[in-house]
């Protein structure tokens, strides 16, 4: 099963990531930045806005994921912003191919703690402009995030309070107890 956590840069992703794998034992946390990462070194003759522009990050992430959950089973943890409704169309088909379950979820923030956030953040404050340009596409992508995803506003929550909720939505074991989907 696959916990994907989408949403804009800085709602708090990568954070709420940790806290919901100290919360299902023997999940894992797949960064999928780490494909875009490579792509760089072998794609860099082809300049995009954004990794994710590379059909083959798609493909790859799909294919990572697929091959990591065949391996190891259990719960895979994703916390990756996916603004472009066509990206995630790929990626989502590809999962339901592979026969993966899959959970979406969008974090939300209110734009004034999402600006709070951003600005306040120490832990990559050379990310910052990065996030704040992409807030419009963020604000694009409310419609079919809307449609597609379980959205959480964690506005005023913790994110072990985030994590907690997502478990028991997604009905793994640790979030309430309803056992697995």
């Amino acid at each position: 099963m696959i916990i994907w956590l989408n949403g804009t840069f800085g709602a708090g992703k990568t954070t709420t990531a940790r806290e919901l794998a100290t919360l299902l034992p023997g999940s894992r946390v797949f960064d999928t930045e780490t494909v875009g990462f490579m792509l760089r070194h072998v794609l860099a003759s082809e300049p995009v806005r954004d990794f994710q522009d590379w059909q083959p990050w798609r493909a790859l992430v799909v294919a990572t994921a697929t091959q990591i959950l065949d391996y190891v089973g259990g719960v895979l943890i994703v916390p990756q912003s996916v603004l472009v409704h066509q990206y995630w169309r790929e990626i989502r088909t590809g999962l339901e191919n592979a026969g993966v379950p899959l959970h979406h979820f969008v974090l939300h923030a209110e734009r004034d703690e999402l600006l709070r956030r951003i600005e306040t953040d120490a832990i990559e404050p050379g990310a910052r402009q990065w996030r704040l340009e992409h807030l419009e596409d963020y604000d694009a992508a409310r419609a079919w995030h809307g449609r597609e995803a379980h959205i959480i506003d964690t506005t005023g929550l913790q994110p072990h309070q985030v994590a907690t909720r997502i478990a028991a939505e997604a009905g793994v074991p640790g979030g309430n107890g309803r056992g697995e989907t």
